[in-house]
């Protein structure tokens, strides 16, 4: 079996990871910031040169910002992996420019029966060793189940059973992928139209971290009062691809020291099982 569960534990030397003002600046704009109001709304995010506006980097941007390397895990087909997961936790408010050092791990290989679950954490911390983020990504690696291992807890996140506490919507633009996709995610099955029509797709489809993204923007303004400083962690399940063009919902309701969340188009789930906490 290529997947490798022996490998659980195992880490990266650490590595120097940098990004810059104009990195900050074009991650906010692929995850729609300024498109309502582009004079006013956002700004401290969309540009780095306002009067009496200091430019900030939005919390979600560390997804794009590297984890200075992962260790093996086996070889695999990489046409059966699926990024199922996402969380991230920020620990220190992230500067819209500078420098850290990244570290991997193996946290976890479940074994799902039909597919494996592999849990890659980063840690991210700043040049003194203080930690700035850390992140988590879930990846379903399909016909790589079976071996018999521990298949992991169930999720516990129900969905309340009431209207939602808070509704923030956006609209991604028709041409949303194209440039969320100068962050560094080139795959053509978010840009070239015979690509996604080979994965079955009318059209090329938007990146589930884009989704993830316009999430934690929502999260960020209707929790955080539009404060980075505020902002603790977000994790939950990609569901189901999204569109360009399409509306995003985040439904969100309020559960004492935490918030569960649902990003929805329409009433097709997109991002599942969220749970945000403030810092």
């Amino acid at each position: 079996m290529p997947i490798n569960p022996d490998a659980v534990g195992n880490t990266s030397e650490p590595a120097e990871i940098s990004w810059t003002s104009k990195d900050s600046l074009l991650y906010a704009l692929g995850v729609g910031a300024g498109v309502t109001d582009p004079t006013g709304f956002e700004l401290e995010f969309t540009t780095e040169n306002t009067k009496d506006t200091p430019q900030k980097a939005l919390p979600t941007q560390v997804v794009v910002m590297g984890s200075g390397g992962m260790p093996a895990f086996g070889d695999f087909n990489l046409a059966a992996l699926l990024h199922g997961e996402q969380f991230i936790q920020i620990h220190k408010t992230v500067p819209a420019e500078g420098t850290a050092v990244g570290k991997g791990r193996v946290a976890q290989i479940l074994d799902k029966g039909k597919a494996a679950l592999v849990r890659l954490e980063s840690t991210v911390s700043d040049a003194d060793g203080n930690p700035l983020w850390t992140s988590r990504n879930g990846l379903f690696i399909s016909g790589e189940g079976g071996w018999g291992g521990d298949r992991g807890e169930a999720s516990t996140w129900a969905l309340p059973e009431r209207d939602a506490d808070q509704v923030i919507s956006y609209t991604t633009r028709d041409d949303q992928a194209l440039l969320y996709r100068l962050n560094g995610d080139r795959n053509p099955l978010h840009s070239d139209p015979s690509f996604a029509a080979m994965a079955g797709f009318d059209k090329p489809i938007l990146h589930g971290l884009c989704t993830f993204g316009f999430t934690g923007r929502a999260l960020l303004h209707g929790l955080c009062d539009s404060d980075p400083d505020a902002f603790g962690s977000m994790g939950g399940r990609f569901k189901s691809p999204v569109m360009p063009g399409e509306q995003l919902d985040v439904h969100m309701w309020n559960e004492g020291d935490q918030t569960l969340f649902q990003t929805r188009v329409g009433d097709r789930v997109v991002f599942d099982a969220g749970v945000f906490t403030n810092r």
